[in-house]
């Protein structure tokens, strides 16, 4: 039985990816684990620590497919985690003569920790390719819709002018931001772990052994070699969760609006149609935004969970009394509802219909008050601001009161009449003239990066190693390429 969102067969794809679920199941996490002890044989072999013959024996005949899940779950409910109960098993999996050398020196939570370390970077790469999509969908919203004017709205009134394009190059650039987010994170919390026991490595003796087994390790697993053990150090984790959550908010931002602006009040956009998706069962006419609505929802558990992993960081001593035991909810339950929040909003981007025609009503429905700043800012230098601010207001009053036309009750005003031609008070009551550094502002965001160039950058990853888990680039002599 399912009993989660995620898990559900009838939630799971909304809320979540096979791609992500996957990176998650129990089956990728115990090959994690099985992969962890193996790099770690082949760690100690290159140091010296056991012989090379055991870290071959160990990496070729420990296999997830030889695992018997039923007995793990079973053994893991008495002991409390899997790794004692995994190693078991892959003792029997070869011969005594090299399995005694399997968690040489470890202690579970190094094999836990480096596996969902693994785990991480897998999933990194996978919201990389999804914040990528994003940025390219947003790129083109921006750019087909740079002069589309619309209302620009604060506390759900009419503010003043701007264009879609604008409001789409917002949202992009806050997507632009998280792409180098994600870069400094793979340079800064992708870490591996290795510390024995209390952390100190003094399972391998007290000289550098330790800590070169560590370095080797790292470079197996393709992690970075951080200057310490960090057992019960978990900022890096609470990071990675909360960029997952600032990704989330984010999204929802944009899924908000897009819920708003959808309502028959405003019509200014809707999400791609398909036959009956957000359908009502008693109301033939409807068309709910759910896209936007399942990633309105994914935010709210995203930020909840990057609470969890700050709570998970508070930890006693040289080995935690529980807190770690938050970051196995936390963790795949954030990379697997980010995956499907960006899933959903590339697709309700991708397709979005923008009406560009209700727009342009609605930016004319106030009948010219959306650029009462327009019109005070210009009468200011005449008359200073504090009084053509009250001018502007009391003709505002008059046009809310009357229903009539700003512009009219402007022209009523003697004040008015007497400090600005008649023509100039027509061109500062025009939305379209008051659309301030919208277009150039669009397109300084378009600058900072094209989806092309991103993906320039992406291909350059390729000729890339890891030298102590950190990307280096082969014909840089050692010097990482930043994004620009």
């Amino acid at each position: 039985m399912n009993s989660t969102a995620i898990d559900s067969n009838i939630f799971r794809n909304l809320f979540g990816t096979e791609d992500a679920r996957k990176i998650f199941s129990d089956t990728s996490f115990v090959s994690q684990m099985i992969a962890v002890e193996g790099a770690l044989a082949r760690a100690e072999a290159k140091a010296g620590v056991i012989p090379k013959e055991a870290a071959v024996a160990i990496t070729e005949g420990c296999k997830t497919d030889r695992i018997n899940f039923d007995k793990l779950a079973s053994d893991t409910d008495i002991v409390g985690y899997p790794v004692f109960p995994l190693v078991e098993q892959m003792n029997t999996m070869i011969s005594q003569e090299h399995a005694k050398y399997i968690h040489w020196g470890a202690t579970t939570q190094d094999i836990m920790d480096c596996a969902s370390m693994c785990q991480m970077k897998e999933a990194l790469e996978l919201v990389r390719r999804q914040l990528l999509e994003v940025i390219q969908v947003l790129e083109k919203l921006v750019e087909t819709h740079r002069n589309t004017p619309m209302a620009g709205r604060t506390h759900l009134q009419h503010a003043l002018p701007v264009t879609f394009g604008y409001k789409a190059a917002v949202y992009l650039s806050g997507f632009q931001r998280h792409f180098e987010r994600l870069q400094e994170i793979e340079q800064r919390c992708l870490l591996v772990q290795f510390g024995g026991a209390a952390g100190t490595l003094a399972s391998l003796g007290s000289d550098t052994t330790g800590l070169e087994v560590r370095r080797l390790l790292a470079e197996e697993l393709g992690l970075k070699d951080p200057s310490i053990t960090w057992h019960v150090a978990r900022d890096h984790i609470a990071e990675i969760v909360n960029f997952l959550g600032l990704i989330g908010g984010s999204l929802g931002k944009i899924a908000l609006d897009v819920i708003i602006m959808s309502s028959n009040e405003l019509s200014e956009v809707s999400e791609p149609f398909v036959p009956h998706r957000g359908a009502s069962s008693t109301m033939p006419q409807k068309r709910n935004p759910i896209s936007s609505e399942v990633i309105l929802a994914a935010s709210k558990l995203l930020r909840a969970n990057a609470g969890l992993a700050m709570d998970a960081m508070v930890s006693d001593f040289e080995r935690a009394s529980g807190p770690w035991h938050l970051e196995w909810v936390c963790i795949p339950e954030s990379f697997i509802y980010c995956c499907g929040a960006l899933h959903q909003t590339a697709f309700a981007l991708g397709g979005l219909v923008v009406n560009v025609d209700a727009m342009k009503e609605n930016l004319a429905s106030s009948r010219g008050l959306i650029v009462a700043e327009a019109v005070m800012m210009g009468l200011a230098p005449s008359l200073g601001r504090q009084p053509a601010h009250d001018i502007v207001y009391r003709a505002c009053h008059d046009s809310i009161d009357t229903s009539r036309p700003l512009i009219d009750s402007l022209l009523s005003d003697k004040a008015v009449i007497e400090n600005i031609p008649k023509a100039e008070l027509e061109k500062l009551c025009d939305p379209l003239n008051y659309m301030g550094c919208c277009r150039q502002m669009a397109d300084r965001v378009l600058q900072w990066g094209t989806t092309a160039s991103l993906q320039e950058h992406e291909r350059d990853r390729s000729d890339k190693v890891l030298v102590n888990g950190a990307a280096t680039d082969k014909s840089s002599n050692g010097q990482t390429n930043g994004l620009h």
